[in-house]
């Protein structure tokens, strides 16, 4: 595994309604061309996507910035 950085996807979060009990993936790497959501980009790379299960259906902040510590949910570091 090496140092390198995910791509910047965007300076804000994906704001996005998800639906009770399906499952989500987001991109880590910030390459997919579908964000926030996992395209495959990653592949070849250390990067993975993570799974998001919504537990109800609700609005959602997912991270942009790829910097969040409580992935895949912003935490406010695109701020920083």
């Amino acid at each position: 595994m090496t140092d390198s950085k995910p791509v910047r996807a965007a300076d804000t979060p994906f704001v996005v309604e998800v639906e009770a009990g399906k499952s989500y993936f987001w991109c880590s790497c910030g390459k997919s061309q579908k964000q926030p959501f996992c395209d495959g980009s990653h592949k070849g790379s250390e990067f993975s996507p993570v799974k998001y299960v919504a537990e109800k259906s609700k609005q959602v902040f997912f991270c942009g910035c790829k910097s969040t510590q409580k992935a895949p949910l912003c935490d406010g570091s695109h701020n920083r």
